[in-house]
């Protein structure tokens, strides 16, 4: 699914034009990016929590040559599903 479609959904759900779910969605997206960019968590119950995890600098091999490589310390975000929704797929 990808977001012309998620917003078709909400907006067939919630009886609402296409372009106000649109900018709904764009609101709950821009909130949670921006916690994100603060380095909060961001918990939604019965779904999960998205947080920022944090990469320290590592030395890495090439796999062609053997070589070692510096690898930079980095950040990327994390998903932990809720235990509702690990559930729902582990029945």
């Amino acid at each position: 699914m990808n977001k012309k479609q998620l917003v078709g959904k909400i907006a067939a759900s919630m009886n609402q034009s296409k372009a106000d779910a649109e900018r709904t969605f764009d609101g709950i997206t821009d909130i949670i990016l921006n916690c994100l960019k603060s380095d909060e968590q961001v918990k939604i119950a019965g779904f999960g929590t998205y947080k920022v995890a944090k990469r320290k600098a590592r030395v890495g091999r090439n796999p062609r040559t053997g070589e070692q490589i510096q690898i930079a310390a980095s950040q990327k975000v994390k998903f932990l599903p809720a235990k509702a929704l690990k559930e729902m797929f582990n029945k």
